[in-house]
């Protein structure tokens, strides 16, 4: 038989009946400290991070940008407001060039870059913070994985009658052009679609949803990686420059074998 004083020995070394959830709701505690800590760090550093790159985009727009824009981005005699171009309109046109402009003329033209890809993020994150506008796209809408067939039709709806049905661009009005979109990076493309420079439109995600305009991309960087079946391009111009090929050489030949066959019979 147990004695009176083992049967004290076992009561006192067996848990209380709240010591488990006692145990657990300190786990609990202890990991969501932990995890409020570190995501509160990351966020803070996130914060200053931007905030550094917002700073560094005000040096660099009132060193390059301010004399046409304005120190306040609304615009002068030389430049257009900048209130509500947004992120993306500012990593287009600066990054392909067309920003700071050489000269003034019909649109500004894609040259040489004049900022490193650093601070034109720095550009953008800047103009962005003054008010809100379309931003930089997400990478998951910049990727050559869509729907080509379905990028195709929808060029060739929206867009072919100015780019041209291959993407090499054509002539519009008063000397104003639209460029050939071989060679232009995805982001660029999307980015003209969101933002509408120069002569382009303004393809909203109610006119062209996200997906679709990823498609598009698709679209395009597969005729540019893809040789014409039909052999010659002619670069893509359509029928005008293939009738004048079909001018000059086809009917050239003809005139000259012609000529040739009268000076043998004579």
């Amino acid at each position: 038989m147990t004695s009176p004083a083992g049967k004290t020995a076992r009561k006192r070394g067996r848990r209380h009946p709240l010591a488990s959830v006692a145990l657990i709701a300190i786990g609990l505690l202890s990991t969501g400290g932990v995890y409020a800590l570190a995501t509160t760090t990351a966020s803070a550093d996130s914060a200053s991070a931007h905030a550094e790159l917002v700073d560094e985009g005000e040096k660099l727009f009132v060193a390059n940008c301010a004399t046409c824009h304005g120190l306040d981005m609304q615009g002068t005699a030389d430049g257009p407001t900048l209130i509500g171009v947004g992120a993306a309109s500012v990593d287009f046109q600066v990054g392909t060039g067309r920003m700071p402009a050489a000269a003034s003329g019909p649109q500004a033209e894609a040259k040489p870059v004049q900022f490193t890809d650093e601070q034109t993020k720095a550009l953008a994150a800047y103009v962005a913070s003054i008010s809100d506008g379309p931003a930089i796209p997400g990478e998951e809408y910049l990727q050559s994985d869509g729907d080509a067939a379905h990028g195709a039709e929808l060029f060739r709806i929206n867009c072919a009658m100015c780019h041209n049905v291959a993407g090499a661009g054509g002539a519009l009005t008063e000397g104003k052009f639209a460029p050939k979109l071989t060679g232009v990076t995805e982001a660029h493309i999307y980015e003209a679609m969101v933002t509408g420079p120069q002569n382009m439109p303004v393809f909203s995600d109610l006119n062209l949803t996200p997906q679709d305009k990823a498609d598009i991309i698709t679209y395009l960087k597969y005729i540019e990686t893809n040789p014409a079946p039909g052999g010659f391009e002619l670069g893509g111009l359509g029928p005008v420059a293939e009738g004048l090929f079909i001018w000059i050489f086809g009917l050239g030949a003809v005139i000259a074998v012609t000529v040739w066959l009268t000076a043998r019979s004579n």
